[in-house]
């Protein structure tokens, strides 16, 4: 379709939507009906309404549509909004906000709006336009108004859903400390009042959470969760502010400890839980919440991808199953106009199989199963997953021993630039670490930061492989690169810290490497762990104990496990030691970690 087309189309439906907001009809072609169908519909249709839309007003709207389209908004505004004006026509004036804003007009957008408001007091939809325009225009003092009056004039079981969603009005302020001290004097009324305290507290504590301030956003938090322990919007900040304020999680777990809790705060916090690492819980919220409700698929992805993870195969496969056969049930008509809306992302393009199925490729793959493997990666048809699947089908080929060829299926995949580039890098140096080729990968890492230069996160891998090689003097050179390049990456703070207590040796600098990584990535248990491993190399088994069981009971992840056993060994404990072993041995007879420590204890399991 040629430029000029797509213009008269873009003319033809915006007169058409104008005719309907002035009471007219679009005349649509009609195929010659039977005789009778024709009486019948004659019968029940309702009797013939004069439009608003007569000739004067047909002919300017016309014009004012020509004006747009041809590239002349400021004069397509001045029509329209004259035409508004003439009508109070509630369309026409959303229509003239539109043309302005679309050209960055926005003194002439705030106009319309006042003009909307003055034609139309009732309209809540001039005083939010009037608002956004203004937090846009970063002139919030003068938002107060609209907003105020916005609320007054909004029925009251209406008043509490519209002062939660203050916060977002409000997003775009680029004072938000202003913006939430405002806020706070605007909302003042509402404070109090039972019927909108939670909302109104709950959405100045998400003010003030934004403009950096967590400590009265807790405090709000608080007073929110005392008068209404069993309201989801305070449960859903306590969420957002753990991170920050660890001590907010309380109001979480009580929240959910009440009744039935709504499924959207259940997944968030899970969602929290499995950036903090917290898996083992993470697991523990999705088992609940799978048996209470289990016609949500969500949570059955997430339950299997943790699974997973936990090196659980059977339940993994069981969860991610389930979920697969959920969201392949034909849809509710609702539901469908909702798909069909989606974004073309994972989770509009396939709701999630895409991902569900890679991993259900993954654990045929880990249990030997390479043809059941490869018909999992046949159902994926998704050109943005296209390196995934690919590293996939490199992985069983390589087990086939057809390691060159797996090499070469990744280098194959289509590049759209730096970052698809990177993702190979990284995809190909995955594959030759999967099997142990610790000199080619370097190789290929080596190779790369030639190309991509000053590359923390590829710095980072290469680091790592050169541990695996006991290059340590090199790994620790690149590891202080990448501290350098970016001071606030926790991993190679850990990392280096780690290598050092691993070794015995610097104890001191590797304490504070760790504690540095602490504080960057607070509860990370990989972290934890390497505290708990510093303390034990230093002597202080009772600290160390004390970190590796936190760490633990976070992710109970065999590496962990191996430390932890090896610390309740030394002190005696034996029994416990055992079970920890033999429980992680149980995931994850092959660990690397586990099977070392073992044979230099000479434990026998």
């Amino acid at each position: 379709m040629s430029a000029r087309s797509n213009s008269n189309r873009g003319w033809a439906i915006g007169a058409s939507l104008l005719a309907c907001a002035l009471g007219g009809t679009p005349v649509a072609a009609q195929t010659p009906s039977k005789p009778a169908a024709a009486a019948s519909a004659a019968v029940s249709r309702p009797a013939p309404q004069n439009s608003a839309l007569d000739a004067p007003l047909f002919y300017q709207l016309l014009i004012g549509e020509i004006e747009l389209n041809s590239g002349h908004p400021s004069a397509a505004y001045e029509v329209v909004l004259d035409a508004a004006r003439r009508t109070r026509n509630e369309l026409l004036f959303r229509h003239a906000v539109e043309i302005a804003l679309q050209a960055r007009a926005g003194e002439q957008a705030l106009a319309a709006t006042r003009a909307w408001r003055g034609a139309l007091p009732e309209s809540l939809d001039a005083r939010r336009y009037q608002l956004q325009i203004l937090v846009a225009l970063n002139r919030l003092e003068e938002a107060g108004d609209p907003l105020k009056a916005w609320l007054a004039q909004a029925k009251p079981d209406q008043r509490a859903a519209l002062i939660a969603g203050t916060p977002r009005l409000l997003a775009r302020a680029t004072d938000r400390k202003q913006a939430a001290t405002l806020l706070e004097q605007w909302l003042a009324s509402y404070v109090d009042e039972p019927a909108t305290r939670t909302a109104t507290r709950v959405a100045l504590g998400r003010a003030w959470l934004a403009a950096g301030n967590a400590e009265r956003a807790l405090q709000l938090l608080q007073r929110a969760a005392t008068d209404d322990p069993a309201a989801a919007a305070a449960a859903m900040l306590a969420i957002e502010l753990m991170a920050v304020k660890p001590e907010a999680e309380v109001v979480v777990t009580r929240y959910l400890a009440q009744g039935q809790p709504d499924s959207g705060v259940q997944l968030n916090y899970v969602r929290a839980l499995t950036q903090s690492q917290r898996y083992g819980e993470a697991a523990q919220q999705l088992d609940r919440l799978t048996q209470t409700d289990p016609s949500l698929p969500a949570p059955w992805l997430t339950l299997g991808a943790l699974r997973f993870d936990l090196k659980q195969p059977g339940a993994a496969e069981a969860a991610l199953k389930h979920f697969v056969e959920l969201v392949q049930q034909p849809p509710a008509p609702a539901a469908k106009a909702d798909a069909d809306d989606a974004d073309d992302d994972d989770a509009g393009h396939d709701r999630g199989l895409t991902q569900a199925w890679l991993l259900l490729s993954q654990i045929a793959e880990q249990r030997g199963d390479l043809k059941g493997a490869e018909a999992w990666l046949a159902k994926i048809d998704n050109p943005r997953r296209a390196l995934d699947v690919q590293s996939r089908r490199a992985s069983l080929l390589a087990r086939q021993g057809q390691l060159p060829q797996a090499r070469e299926l990744i280098r194959r995949v289509p590049e759209r630039g730096s970052d698809d580039a990177r993702a190979k890098v990284l995809a190909e140096v995955q594959l030759l670490r999967e099997f142990k080729r610790w000199q080619d990968a370097l190789d290929v890492l080596a190779a790369a930061n030639q190309r991509f230069t000053d590359d923390a996160d590829l710095l980072y891998e290469q680091a790592m492989l050169e541990d695996k090689l006991d290059h340590h003097a090199e790994m620790e050179r690149l590891l202080q690169r990448v501290i350098a390049l970016k001071p606030g990456n926790a991993h190679a703070h850990n990392a280096l810290g780690y290598s050092l207590a691993d070794r015995g040796v610097r104890l001191p600098e590797a304490k504070s490497l760790v504690q540095k990584a602490m504080a960057l990535a607070p509860g990370d248990p990989f972290i934890v762990d390497s505290m708990g491993w510093v303390e034990f190399r230093m002597g202080n088994r009772d600290e160390a104990l004390r970190w590796l069981r936190q760490a633990y009971a976070a992710r109970p992840d065999t590496e962990i496990a191996a430390h932890l056993g090896e610390v309740l060994w030394a002190m005696g404990q034996r029994d416990e030691a055992r079970r920890v072993w033999q429980d992680a041995r149980g995931r994850d007879a092959t660990n690397e970690v586990l099977t070392e420590t073992l044979a230099r204890l000479k434990v026998s399991l």
